[in-house]
């Protein structure tokens, strides 16, 4: 089943930012760093049996950005065509949710997988299940619709490549219940680059934490989810409601006693579209932020050190003198530059070293931008619907 979410093309909850400041990781860490720069090809886990079917599901409620595009299920569902190539069309089927779409969804679907071989449906919800609400509600009717062994989960403002499916499944196997993949954005622009960068680099050290052992996230957009682990959850009807559905999932995998994987491999890399304005990145972050709450206290705490690191820079120039906290600043965007090239060679593309001064910029007004947010006594919207 190809899942797909028509409106959000965000990975889950926190990685606007790196998990830990780039400029204090431990040896274990920076040995974990090197290691990820040289495993270019990755060990393949041998797939879980023969696969007796896929499902592509994909929640769908309108969305049109103001400044940008259509975020709609064109984008999902042109590559959708071609999904894992190496699998025969008879063993897929796709299905996307319609979550009360105001721009044609089902239309525009219909166009885009017009002529593909294997099974495809647009599902229409008008109803609650249980706890679910708003992305959860459509993929838990979606996953009740499916009739396949695995659930390969996406957004419809994503574009997943041929290899996507085949490059999740081969890391499928009887103990993993959840194989997360990689999400790049991508954009003309300055600030649609900027996002990229960020997403990729923070994706990054997400990968170098999970591979010390301790992972901590799925990603909502571009995941695979076996049946079997799902069903054991009681599936999203029975979960906690949460804007950061894919959060509550992982963590109900892992206490049904399955375990995750986290790839970063050129052949599972999507892309999504960006947000377009400063105010859409807020709310997204803002968003993320719902999840960040539910981490674990040493990883809150990474995380308020990285976001803290200016506010610690003038208190360094003010003790120790400019010099000082020049060297240091100065240390962290060397650091991150490489972090960048590691990140960036590992899916065969070049780092946009050229970004880093705007880069550090973009990152300053997010994190005060988003501070304020956090504070103010308003909500926030996520699908076309608010939340406090």
């Amino acid at each position: 089943m190809l899942l797909c979410n028509k409106r959000v093309g965000e990975p889950a909850r926190l990685f606007s930012w790196p998990i830990c400041a780039p400029y204090a990781f431990s040896d274990a860490v920076f040995y974990r760093l090197v290691c990820f720069a040289d495993n270019r090809r990755g060990a393949v886990c041998p797939r879980a049996g023969r696969a007796t079917g896929c499902s592509a599901p994909a929640p769908a409620p309108g969305e049109h950005p103001a400044g940008g595009p259509q975020r709609g299920s064109g984008h999902c569902s042109l590559p959708a065509r071609h999904p894992g190539s190496a699998l025969p069309p008879e063993l897929l089927e796709v299905l996307l949710g319609d979550d009360g779409s105001t721009d044609q969804t089902a239309a525009v679907a219909a166009a885009a997988m017009q002529g593909y071989a294997g099974s495809f449906r647009v599902v229409p919800i008008t109803d609650t299940l249980g706890t679910a609400r708003g992305k959860a509600n459509v993929l838990a009717h979606l996953s009740r619709a499916a009739t396949t062994t695995y659930f390969f989960i996406t957004d419809a403002d994503i574009a997943v490549p041929p290899t996507w499916l085949t490059g999740l499944l081969a890391h499928a196997q009887p103990s993993v219940g959840i194989v997360t993949g990689l999400t790049l954005v991508t954009g003309p622009r300055l600030f649609h680059r900027l996002q990229g960068l960020d997403w990729l680099m923070a994706l990054g050290l997400v990968q170098v934490v999970t591979d010390l052992g301790r992972p901590v996230t799925a990603m909502g957009n571009n995941m695979l989810v076996t049946r079997a682990a799902y069903e054991a959850t009681g599936g999203y009807e029975r979960l906690p409601f949460s804007v950061t559905e894919d959060f509550e999932l992982f963590k109900a995998v892992l206490r049904a006693g399955y375990t995750s994987r986290n790839l970063y491999r050129p052949e599972i890399l999507a892309e999504s579209l960006p947000m377009y304005s400063w105010r859409g990145l807020l709310h997204q972050r803002r968003r993320w932020l719902r999840g960040v709450e539910a981490l674990p206290t040493w990883l809150k705490t990474c995380l308020g050190l990285y976001g803290s690191f200016y506010v610690l820079l003038a208190a360094l120039a003010a003790v120790a003198g400019p010099a000082a906290a020049l060297s240091v600043w100065l240390g962290k965007v060397l650091v991150q530059g490489a972090l960048a090239v590691l990140c960036f060679r590992r899916v065969g593309r070049r780092a946009p070293l050229v970004l880093l001064p705007a880069f550090e910029l973009y990152t300053i007004f997010l994190t005060g931008s988003l501070v304020v947010f956090r504070l103010l006594p308003i909500s926030f919207s996520w699908k076309g619907r608010q939340y406090h």
